[in-house]
């Protein structure tokens, strides 16, 4: 799924923020993280000069606007955050001033001293135009674009680090300085000597001089977890503290620069590959771990704000799998937004048809086929029907309108659309048409992935297809007694929200477990001394 971009522009905090900030560096994600001096001190100098020339650039103007009673909808458009094209309606997402809009809007310019057209590119105001920073804005936009993480010194796509596409996103290296240290790899020489795998277990048994690696995990079928996904499977989330006045202090912004590192995304907590999930329901990866403990850190979440089937080849390349050397893995496969998803004002045309996604899907599984070890599975996700977001949220009020009740996500969704930037204009709309459009074109794609399922063969993998019950999921949400609004992730009133994603892999697994069982592999009868002898392994 491709997140709302639209509510960047207009969120109270958000709108201040050029695109690059999606790029700053954050720390550890646990107190005690430590990385390398010279490393922090330049997240703290990009992060801190930043701040300081968003804030000289925008503040002031934005003070002096706010100060004479304009609302957010006029300094948007004053400041040339929300444009409006000739001809193009105008985009408002609150109640429009009293006097005629030109008239606030010639005022609004002339309290801030701003000509109708600006007199400068807004890339003047870019903190990587600086020459200091300059070479590290670069590696961060390729980092983002590759999908591989930012710090790797020895280049196996592990890191010590967590954001930027580290150890968030893919299991934590355990020594940067040896590419063949990875998690995931079979082990050298029963890691008498060094974990290899990074799973935690190795050396030797004193008792009988057996390797612990040999004595534990031979013959446990040990397997790791690749996702390739959206910024649904990234788990992309804005925190409503962020944007909500009522709600705002410093510790709401405590995990800010975590998040703009991950591109907005919380992989850490996602239902996939998530390892800090905070509810009872474990990610499947969380799973796959319990039920073996040698599965420990071989995760990969290869997921991307805006991937669909036609683009998947621009980053699949990141994935971290040698056909030799390592462990089988299980590839789930959950395009299941923007191959219907898009912010046009007729996004039908724009919509990838069955013949398009056939092409291009058998095109990922040949690639697969080509770079995971024999023994590998594949599962294809079919895509949901996103109807229930309009029926369950069109009336409701968005954090933005919850203080004075003035803005329903109806609304919200108007004003998206209206920018074009909405995520998902054809579900996320009051035409009925449409919606159902977009639901018949999201059907008919997840019939050829399951066509595919059924006809193709691999000789590296077995190919399985699995529907995406969220409607399911509602049902049985409804039957505790909750609301299916909980479902959501209020910001953006679009994607699944935590509890969402992990339901959908306590789902998952459990087809998984009922009808496949060998795609998960056997349960460790060791994993209770593995446990006793290694303790966490090492954490993540």
């Amino acid at each position: 799924m491709r997140p709302p971009r639209g509510v960047l522009a207009v969120a109270p905090l958000f709108f201040l923020l050029p695109h690059h900030t999606s790029a700053f560096p954050a720390h550890g994600d646990r107190p005690g993280t430590r990385h390398s001096n010279g490393h922090v001190c330049i997240e703290k100098l990009f992060l801190k000069s930043t701040c300081y020339l968003v804030v000289h650039t925008f503040g002031p103007d934005i003070i002096k606007l706010l100060s004479v009673d304009m609302n957010a909808d006029v300094v948007c458009h004053t400041l040339e955050f929300c444009r409006q094209d000739a001809g193009q309606p105008l985009c408002h997402l609150y109640p429009l001033p009293k006097e005629p809009w030109e008239f606030t809007l010639e005022k609004a310019r002339r309290i801030v001293k701003r000509p109708p057209t600006p007199k400068y590119s807004r890339s003047d105001s870019d903190i990587c135009s600086l020459p200091f920073l300059a070479k590290i804005c670069q590696k961060i936009k390729l980092t983002i674009e590759n999908s591989v993480p930012f710090k790797d010194v020895d280049s196996d796509k592990h890191s010590i680090f967590p954001t930027l596409r580290g150890y968030h996103w893919r299991g934590r290296d355990c020594n940067d300085s040896d590419e063949t240290v990875y998690p995931g790899r079979r082990p050298d020489t029963w890691d008498a000597h060094r974990d290899s795998n990074c799973n935690g277990i190795w050396g030797v048994d004193p008792k009988d001089g057996i390797p612990y690696e040999k004595k534990f995990c031979e013959g446990s079928q040990p397997r790791g977890i690749i996702l390739l996904g959206d910024s649904a499977g990234a788990h992309f989330r804005i925190s409503p503290e962020w944007i909500t006045a009522s709600q705002m202090a410093l510790k709401s912004f405590f995990d800010l620069p975590t998040a703009l590192t991950n591109e907005l995304n919380w992989p850490q907590l996602s239902g996939a590959t998530g390892f800090l999930n905070g509810i009872k329901e474990n990610s499947l990866y969380l799973r796959l771990r319990e039920r073996n403990r040698c599965n420990h850190r071989d995760y990969q979440n290869l997921s991307k704000n805006g991937a669909s089937s036609q683009n998947l080849e621009k980053f699949i390349e990141s994935l971290s799998r040698n056909q030799l050397l390592d462990h089988p893995a299980i590839v789930i496969y959950a395009m299941i937004g923007n191959d219907v998803c898009n912010g046009r004002i007729d996004p039908v045309p724009e919509m990838t048809t069955p013949e398009q996604l056939y092409s291009k899907a058998t095109e990922t599984l040949k690639f697969l086929n080509s770079h995971l070890p024999n023994g590998s599975h594949v599962v294809l996700s079919g895509l949901p029907d996103g109807t229930f977001l309009w029926d369950n949220l069109h009336d409701r009020y968005h954090p933005l309108g919850q203080l004075n009740e003035d803005v329903t996500y109806d609304q919200f969704y108007t004003f998206l659309s209206c920018l074009q930037v909405s995520p998902c204009h054809g579900w996320m709309s009051s035409n009925k048409t449409l919606r159902t459009l977009t639901s018949q074109r999201a059907e008919q794609l997840s019939e050829t992935l399951k066509k595919i399922a059924t006809s193709q063969k691999f000789t590296n993998f077995d190919l399985f297809y699995v529907d995406f019950d969220f409607q399911e999921i509602l049902k049985e949400w409804q039957r505790r007694g909750r609301q299916p609004w909980q479902l959501v992730e209020p910001v953006d009133g679009f994607h699944p929200n935590e509890v969402a994603s992990l339901l959908l892999a306590e789902r998952f697994w459990n087809k998984v477990q009922s009808q496949w069982p060998e795609v998960l592999g056997k349960e460790n009868p060791f994993n209770a001394q593995i446990e006793q002898v290694f303790g966490d392994q090492g954490g993540h």
